[in-house]
């Protein structure tokens, strides 16, 4: 029996599910666009569900053995190739992926049927080294501070106008996504396939001297003149999870001095909302259907309420399902109060 994205007159929901065996159960052409950040594929802190459980999907399904890259690839293609049956002809699908394997997941898009659009960046100045400190003052890695987002479409089965006739699907809101100068009668810039985060220690009134945005425009001014956010706070990740048990996240643990910090969302790879948001508008008609095939803590959940978006999450971690549903319940009502009321900017920059 075909499962149904959204129930009538359901807002959103999670389901606490394998992607790859969720996604053949969706209709066809019921989703209006994807955002979503899966796993990398980087064996990230050695955890199964960004390296072992990949492989073995892929091997698999492939039917004989495959490197490291080759099976998140061929991974990627599994799930990509359902996305392609249940997005809307002409509907995008924004995807995040670490630098280093960038090229195959774009493959995996690409070899399911996808279109590549674009390749946008988000920058940050927050990033920690990962690297091995040599003699003569040598290393095995630079510091991460930006990850790419793949920005991919589904065919429009025709001409875009047809698809926007039909569907309502096939353009970007880029008028929506335009980025202001914060003067009142500023036009807005037309938006750019690069956006800045904000340092969590900057305030409305200063940078942090590390902030992305003041590097920049210490080289020249105007320079930053991008979509810019702030890193996800502790505040923003536990928001709603009051009722929930505090655990520790140890997100470098060769880095970390002395016992890790307890939160409510220990999820190690959390989003800034303000982004997510952003990219829920650029990319999902007015009132559309957003899916996130990887939904984590939710952060895509909280961005497609906050902008009058519906949403359907799958995420396969009973825990990080848990913190999901209690995230998005949160900024849920946040929406529902109405403009006026989101503690986060979520807004034009």
């Amino acid at each position: 029996m075909t499962r149904r994205p959204l129930k009538a007159r359901e807002r959103w929901t999670v389901l606490c599910a394998d992607t790859l065996t969720t996604l053949p159960d969706l209709p066809e052409n019921s989703i209006d666009a994807v955002v979503t950040d899966p796993p990398y594929g980087i064996d990230f802190q050695a955890e199964a569900w960004d390296g072992k459980s990949i492989r073995e999907a892929a091997v698999e399904a492939n039917g004989g053995p495959l490197t490291a890259g080759q099976a998140f690839e061929y991974w990627t293609q599994i799930w990509a190739s359902e996305l392609a049956r249940v997005v809307k002809p002409g509907g995008h699908i924004a995807c995040f992926a670490a630098p280093r394997m960038t090229h195959r997941l774009t493959s995996g898009l690409e070899n399911s049927g996808l279109e590549i659009r674009d390749v946008l960046m988000w920058l940050y100045g927050s990033g920690m080294p990962k690297s091995r400190r040599l003699p003569g003052g040598q290393g095995t890695a630079l510091k991460p501070a930006y990850e790419p987002i793949v920005l991919a479409r589904v065919p429009a089965a025709g001409t875009t106008a047809q698809a926007l006739a039909r569907w309502g699907t096939g353009a970007l809101n880029t008028e929506a996504c335009r980025v202001t100068d914060h003067e009142p009668a500023a036009p807005g810039r037309w938006p750019a396939n690069v956006c800045l985060s904000h340092s969590r220690r900057c305030s409305p009134r200063r940078c942090d001297p590390g902030c992305a945005v003041t590097r920049l425009e210490g080289q020249r001014e105007g320079a930053s003149r991008f979509f810019f956010a702030s890193k996800a706070s502790r505040r923003e990740r536990d928001a709603g999870c009051d009722q929930l048990p505090s655990r520790r996240l140890d997100l470098f643990p060769s880095a970390t001095k002395g016992v890790p910090r307890p939160v409510r969302n220990p999820h190690p790879t959390v989003k800034p909302i303000t982004v997510m948001r952003w990219l829920t508008r650029l990319v999902t008609p007015e009132g559309g259907l957003v899916l996130d095939p990887f939904c984590g803590s939710g952060t895509t959940g909280a961005a497609a309420r906050l902008e009058g978006r519906r949403f359907v999450g799958i995420e396969r971690d009973p825990a990080h399902s848990e913190v999901a549903r209690a995230r998005i319940t949160h900024w849920d009502a946040v929406a529902e109060q109405g403009p006026g009321t989101d503690p986060t900017t979520g807004g034009r920059s």
